[in-house]
């Protein structure tokens, strides 16, 4: 089956250097809105906005070059059409970078009681008013391409933990027929429309190795720009999301990027790119920092403890981002205590760079040759503790 035909690709996979120990990788991925160099941390802007944050902030000061958008909260409101008639996302959040939409899969998911799957797609109520709606896997394709994102994601079927082995494989099987469906439908648009977006189909399987390496190489046919990793931070241990990236990458092309879906801890990023992953996100560092939760180099930071009350010194040391040059932790335990809308800026401010901080040096040790040892180092801090097992 013809799935699409395009002669230049939206997106280019360069690798600059890869680690011949672990198969961890730097690269550049080119995008119509820039290059992004890889590993890469995307920030998650869910409903057009990292929480907080302006982009001059995320830019400017974080150094993101890429951003998560979400299509089920964009569908719902403000609407996609809305979206392009004010320029895609691009233009609507005055974002000159890149993006990276999501299918909205795993928020529809979520909903359990409030969805009902088939096998054309999935009815749900909207979590603000009750309406229902369909997502197809063509209609999610649809919704994408009006958002204008420089890469989108196919529908996907994203279970709990656990499930059965049976209903992993019923499901995964689905969401590969649901992935062979948007890829056809993505052909004619490209037939008869100016697409500027790259399509992603995502690997599921549960917690089940052998359902994730047939789910890779049966997604293998639609020659896709990049594959993602999904199904993975919904309730399982960790070491099992990593065996499932273990089980999942040797099957997908080395020369494409590899994106896993919702991940991780700042000491879980390091280990997700030895096993060969390209690209991540996650909402803990914005999440995190509104709860009062900041990473730093040393250990984490609960800012509202007492011992802050006083604390002249900034969050990190180390960190080099606006809140750290210029404020104390005295003075954000004051702002977080007081409910002030200024902490939740400046904290996830320095959240969101610390991640991407992780992702530079990792990357910068790829190319000097470096990262076992750096990896060996990053295994050796002391584990945090994650405050939200659904970290997506």
């Amino acid at each position: 089956m013809q799935f699409y035909n395009r002669t230049v690709p939206v997106i280019r996979f360069e690798i600059e250097a890869e680690c011949p120990v672990t198969g961890a990788r730097a690269g550049l991925l080119y995008t119509p809105h820039g290059t992004v160099e890889t590993p890469v941390f995307m920030p998650v802007g869910t409903q057009a906005t990292v929480k907080g944050l302006t982009p001059r902030d995320l830019a400017d000061d974080a150094g993101a070059r890429i951003l998560l958008a979400n299509t089920y909260h964009l569908y719902l409101r403000p609407g996609h059409e809305t979206v392009r008639h004010l320029g895609g996302l691009h233009g609507f959040m005055s974002w000159p970078h890149a993006i990276l939409t999501d299918s909205g899969g795993f928020q529809v998911f979520s909903l359990d009681k409030l969805r009902k799957v088939s096998e054309e797609g999935v009815l749900f109520r909207s979590h603000l008013n009750g309406d229902a709606h369909v997502f197809t896997p063509q209609s999610t394709v649809d919704v994408q391409l009006a958002l204008g994102s420089d890469i989108a994601m196919v529908l996907d079927e994203c279970l709990p933990y656990p499930v059965s082995h049976e209903a992993a494989r019923a499901s995964m099987e689905r969401t590969v027929r649901w992935a062979k469906s948007a890829f056809v439908h993505y052909g004619a648009r490209l037939g008869r429309d100016e697409v500027r977006s790259s399509l992603f189909p995502i690997v599921q399987g549960s917690m089940f190795a052998d359902l994730r390496v047939l789910c890779a190489e049966d997604l293998l046919g639609l020659g896709a720009e990049g594959y993602a990793i999904g199904g993975l931070s919904v309730g399982e241990p960790r070491a099992l999301s990593l065996e499932m990236v273990e089980a999942t990458v040797p099957v997908l092309p080395r020369e494409k990027p590899r994106y896993v879906m919702g991940v991780g801890m700042p000491a879980e990023l390091p280990e997700y790119v030895a096993r060969g992953v390209d690209m991540m996100d996650c909402v803990l560092p914005s999440r995190n920092a509104r709860n009062g939760y900041l990473f730093t180099s040393e250990g984490r930071v609960i800012i509202k403890q007492a011992r802050y009350r006083e604390d002249e010194r900034p969050v990190d040391p180390a960190c080099h981002c606006y809140t750290c040059r210029n404020f104390s932790r005295a003075y954000l335990r004051h702002l977080f205590q007081a409910g002030e809308i200024l902490y939740s800026t400046l904290a996830t401010l320095h959240n969101v760079k610390h991640y991407l901080d992780i992702m530079r040096l990792t990357r910068q040790t790829i190319l000097l040759g470096t990262f076992p040892e750096f990896l060996k180092a990053a295994r050796s801090m002391p584990a945090e503790e994650e405050s939200d097992p659904f970290v997506r």
